[in-house]
Order: structure tokens, then sequence, then C-alpha cells
């Protein structure tokens, strides 16, 4: 005990320490900046990467950017093996495909390049190409990760073009069940790329509307993480600082995509939010995930519309909190002012403001409160969530 003051009583003392518990576990080797794509060849040698599979979209797939890339692989003598059938909520039978394609070419890792989608998917075609279990089956519930052969698990380097999922430093992904349309979350703690690359070069031709979702998906991950009731010191310094670097350069960076110090930030903020969200999410991405899986919205755009909604109705919980933090972000008015200033931002960057915008419909809203309740992210909401609430904020956000 530090000195000073009369010790608190046993009983509270150690109840306080009952809450003072958690499994921590920190990202990995981040090669940060412009032009580091170079070393590519140097980060596949790190990573025991003799052959390795780019895995990415069918958005990026015939991009420049890519194709340097594959140049930058060839040259190096690393082949320029790609699959690229990978749909925007990338599901099982995508992965199928990709697992199929790294056995047929005889590859020993995978570069995941990409948004979201391509370095969910390159991380499970590494995570799968040696189990012999259905994916399904590793889900993360419990310890079911223990099920997998770590060992078959192929090294992995991540290569974000752009800057919002943070999925380079996760030990994640998420695959969309195409028979039940619900998102699931896939975990092993050796899914976590050996090297990332983050080359904010690569995010400059994003278009405007990309640079908005993916900026205000990283926003949404250190709010939600920030809000978080969990007890993590670590992750609740990073989110604070996430958010000030969306709220100082994501605004720069979508009124001109090449300012290259704007997308250094936010590839940084990305990076964060999912560094941050080790400490939880809550009811933004209990809601989003879902919505994803049935109307193939956009993950960090719909994250974005259900903010302000889920700010609202966590305000009794965080509204303390987040008078500390407006501080910090400088914003005038504590938690009332930061909950009006989410409303400014997104409607600065073109986000719509209710999710029937998206195409989501009333009639929907039981099925999606149906899949909300089990996902995941409930566990970090710092209201406990229900049907009943659930149903509330679907209505709230629609």
């Amino acid at each position: 005990m530090a000195s000073g003051g009369s010790a608190p009583s046993p009983v509270h003392h150690r109840n306080t320490l009952m809450t003072l518990v958690g499994n921590w576990s920190y990202p990995t080797a981040i090669k940060f900046g412009a032009g580091r794509i170079k070393e590519l060849a140097e980060a596949c040698a790190q990573a025991g990467i003799a052959k390795p599979l780019l895995v990415t979209d069918k958005g990026l797939a015939n991009l420049p950017v890519t194709q340097a890339t594959l140049d930058i692989m060839e040259m190096a003598g690393l082949g320029r093996g790609m699959f690229s059938e990978v749909d925007p909520n990338p599901n099982e039978k995508n992965l199928e495909a990709g697992v199929e394609a790294y056995k047929a070419g005889g590859h020993d890792g995978v570069i995941a390049f990409g948004g979201g989608s391509g370095l969910d998917l390159g991380k499970m075609v590494a995570f799968m190409c040696g189990q012999t279990r259905p994916i399904w089956d590793f889900e993360d519930i419990g310890d079911w990760w223990t099920r997998a052969d770590a060992d078959a698990i192929a090294p992995i380097i991540a290569v974000p073009t752009t800057a919002g999922t943070g999925s380079e430093v996760g030990r994640a992904s998420v695959i969309t069940d195409s028979v039940s349309h619900v998102k699931k979350i896939i975990f092993h703690p050796k899914v976590l790329p050996a090297v990332v690359i983050c080359d904010p070069e690569l995010t400059v031709g994003m278009p405007k509307f990309i640079t908005a979702g993916t900026g205000l998906d990283a926003f949404a991950h250190c709010v939600e993480a920030f809000s978080s009731p969990h007890y993590h010191p670590m992750s609740q310094g990073i989110a604070l600082e996430g958010m000030r670097l969306v709220k100082d350069y994501l605004p720069r960076a979508y009124a001109d995509g090449t300012d290259i110090e704007a997308r250094a930030q936010m590839m940084s903020a990305a990076a964060m939010g999912a560094t941050g969200f080790q400490k939880g999410l809550g009811a933004i991405h209990a809601m989003s995930h879902p919505i994803g899986a049935h109307f193939n919205t956009h993950h960090g755009t719909t994250n974005a519309v259900c903010m302000p909604a889920v700010l609202e109705f966590n305000a009794p919980e965080i509204a303390d909190r987040f008078n500390m933090a407006a501080s910090y972000l400088g914003i005038d008015g504590g938690f009332d002012g930061f909950r009006a200033y989410v409303q400014e931002l997104n409607d600065s960057l073109g986000i719509p403001r209710k999710l029937a915008e998206l195409g989501v419909t009333e009639v929907s809203i039981p099925d999606l409160v149906k899949d909300a309740i089990i996902d995941p992210s409930c566990g970090g909401n710092p209201i406990e969530l229900t049907e009943e609430n659930l149903t509330q904020l679907f209505k709230a956000a629609l």
C-alpha cells in the first residue's frame, strides 16, 4: 500500500482487487512509415516465408498498389501468388476457396493485404490451411480456440491499405456464415501477424467514402474501448489518444487524400483502436455485426450510424469519463459536447443519419436483436444489453 491516509477497510480493499484483474496481450512487430512496403521481402524472411500467397479483396486485386506489391514479391524471388475472391463481408465459401488456392500453389505463408475483409480472410487462410475441423469449431466461445492445431497455422504478414479495422494487430477475424447470415469471430493467439507493414502511401488512393467509413471504424473502436467497464488502463490510454488522432486527422485525410501526414496518423489510430479494444467492445459492434451480415453494409459506416444512439443509451454509465475525455480532446461541454461532436463529424463526412438509409428495415429488427444479443461484443457494453433494450436501440437508430 502507498503510505499516507488511512488504509481502506479489508473488505473494501478485497472487493477493489477483485475488479483489478485482466489478461493483457500486446501487438506485434510493426514496420511503420511511408515507403516501407519495399521491406516486404525482408518481412517474409523474418517470418520464415519463402512462397507467400497474397490474399486481398476483389476490388483491390487489379489496382496499381496491389500490382506494385506483387512486383516487389516477384523481384525478390517470392513469386506473385494471389487470391482475391474475397467479398466485402467475407464468408466461409471465400475461405474454402482461399485454402484450396493456398494448398494448390504450395505456399508456406500468407500476406494479408487490404482493408478488413482482405486482412481477416488472409489471416483465416493461414489459420485453416492445416486444420482438420470446420471453421465454426473455432468460434470465439470459451476455450474453443484450443481445439486448433497451433503448429499447423502458417505465418502471416499483414499489410493494411485502409486506416480503420486494425485487423493487422488482432488475434481474430470476423467471418460471415453464409447460411445463417451471422458474423462470427474466430480467435487464436497465433493468428496475430508476425510482421505488420503500415505504409500510409498505400492508403492514398482510398475513395472518400472508404476514408470516412474506415476512419470512423477506428473511432468506434476507441470510443467503445474507452466506454467498456473492464480493467485495462493501457487500453484506456491508447483509446483516448486514438480518439484524438481521428478528431485531428480524419477531416484532413477526407479533404485531401494525398495528405500523407493525415494518412499516417489515421493508420496509427486504426492500429490503436484494435489494440485498445482488447478492453472490450459494446453495443455499437453488437448492432453493426448483424446489420452487416443481413444487409451487406460497410462495417465502419454502420458503426458510425449506430454511435449517436449508443452514446445516448450508455450516458448514465459513461458521462463522467467522457467529461474528462472531452477536455483532453479539446471539445467544450463535456459528455454532451462530445455526443454533439460525434454527430457533427458524421455529418461532415457524408455519413447517413439513420440505418434506414443503409437499407435496414423495421421488419428485420427481431432477427437483428436475436443475433446481436449473442454477439461477443455485448460483454463490453457498460450497461447490460437485453433483447428489450437492444430492440429500443435498433429503433432509435433506424
